[in-house]
């Protein structure tokens, strides 16, 4: 997609003859996102007569105008204003999807989230009596984000557990409960039958469909299936955090019509987020998601640890210590990966086990530093960097490396803080710091 909007954008006139060329590209990106072939041939074909027939700004490249087409195209294909949530109390969820989607961390995920943005008091009733683990798994996810958990392992009549959760959640006193129901490596009549049969019993107020966003063209047939026998009122996409890039939920909305209206971005509890879909189109285009970013941001950072921090870098006071901070800091945000697609021109990096590793042995290293070395790594001698290599499990040459570069980064705060940038900007040959480098550059402060 990258290749084709750069095309686009170098673009000074729009004729029927180059913008079929470059949506041509553009609809080889969608389909290699794994976006169902007539969702991809239908969107070129209104982004042409859009593009054909649109006049101009003056102080907008035709390129431009055309790559703003797309990007609208995406955000209503996606489902702009449609992801809106049921305002009841209590408000029930039945969630659905084949087995291994993702559906009984999603209902931990969603509890947590609707308790924290929502005030929501949740509960989770396990209605899945075929997979023990599952139950197990739902309890363990039910005390760690603080929710009522219900489950009955002696009965196998999904709705009677569902009518009973549903009298255990009013009891007490929650207003949000979400029901985990059985999944299959297939769709297949029982698993529909009974599905119905609990929507009957509890009258759910939303019936979310949970999806794997690697599914790709598969996705819709599976969408359609059950929303043909429960009726969805809309979409989980789970699993963004990998290669998929959002093919399949371009797919499900475009066919089934059923909003999006949930993703998960990787595995912990908190790795979950309300779906928005200008956001969505600007990652597929690769243009980052800046405004995700500074959400996560602002939910995981220590404000005031980020603003001692960037007081210390002023001063260049800035230590080892405060360095293993920023890393922390970093992490809670998750994996590199993901946190590297919100950032614009990022996306068609690749963050791989290479880069996750190079972080990690950065964080040992400086773990294995006693205090005094981390505040003062000036005294660090040939056989104290030989201890730390060893506790580390890496070698000396690596922490060499990392203490040079933290020395570099020392000495460009100087140099800002003595306002010699032109002396920081020769410094660096030119160049800001690298992301993914053991020293690169701050993040988030």
């Amino acid at each position: 997609m990258g290749q084709a909007l750069r095309n686009l954008r170098g673009l000074g006139k729009i004729s029927e003859s180059n913008i079929s060329e470059a949506l041509a590209e553009v609809r080889t990106a969608l389909l290699s996102a794994d976006v169902h072939f007539r969702v991809a041939r239908e969107f070129c074909e209104r982004v042409k007569a859009q593009c054909l027939g649109q006049n101009v700004i003056a102080s907008v490249s035709p390129g431009q105008m055309a790559i703003k087409i797309i990007h609208d195209e995406l955000e209503k294909l996606l489902g702009e204003n449609s992801t809106q949530f049921s305002p009841k109390r209590p408000l029930k969820v039945m969630l659905v999807g084949l087995h291994g989607s993702g559906k009984t961390t999603s209902a931990a995920k969603l509890a947590r989230l609707l308790k924290n943005r929502g005030n929501y008091k949740p509960a989770l009733v396990a209605c899945d009596v075929y997979r023990p683990a599952a139950i197990d798994q739902l309890e363990t996810l039910a005390t760690t984000t603080g929710a009522k958990f219900y489950c009955d392992r002696a009965e196998k009549n999904v709705p009677a557990i569902g009518e009973r959760g549903l009298q255990f959640a009013t009891e007490n006193f929650c207003d949000l409960i979400i029901f985990d129901t059985a999944g299959r490596l297939q769709i297949d009549e029982n698993l529909i039958e009974e599905i119905k049969r609990l929507r009957q019993r509890v009258s759910p107020d939303e019936v979310l469909l949970v999806a794997d966003a690697a599914l790709g063209q598969e996705a819709v047939s599976v969408a359609k299936h059950f929303h043909e026998a429960v009726n969805l009122t809309g979409i989980i996409l789970t699993k963004l955090d990998g290669d998929a890039r959002g093919g399949a939920a371009l797919s499900m909305k475009a066919i089934t019509g059923v909003p999006i209206k949930f993703m998960g971005t990787g595995e912990k509890v908190e790795d979950f987020d309300i779906f928005h879909a200008d956001r969505m189109a600007q990652r597929i285009l690769g243009m980052g998601d800046v405004v995700s970013l500074v959400e996560k941001a602002q939910e995981t950072i220590d404000q005031k640890e980020a603003e001692r921090i960037a007081e210390k870098m002023k001063k260049a006071d800035f230590d080892f210590e405060d360095f293993l901070t920023q890393i922390h800091q970093m992490k809670k945000m998750g994996p590199l990966g993901s946190v590297m697609k919100m950032m614009p021109g990022m996306s068609g990096i690749t963050v791989g086990e290479k880069e996750e590793n190079k972080l990690k042995r950065t964080e040992a290293i400086i773990q294995s530093m006693t205090k005094k070395e981390r505040a003062r790594p000036e005294i660090l001698n040939g056989s104290r960097r030989a201890r730390i290599a060893k506790g580390s499990g890496t070698k000396v040459s690596d922490v060499n490396a990392l203490l040079k570069q933290f020395s570099q980064m020392r000495q460009m705060m100087k140099m800002l803080k003595g306002g010699k940038m032109k002396n920081m900007m020769r410094a660096l040959g030119g160049r800001m710091p690298g992301f993914g480098g053991n020293g690169g550059g701050r993040f988030g402060f």
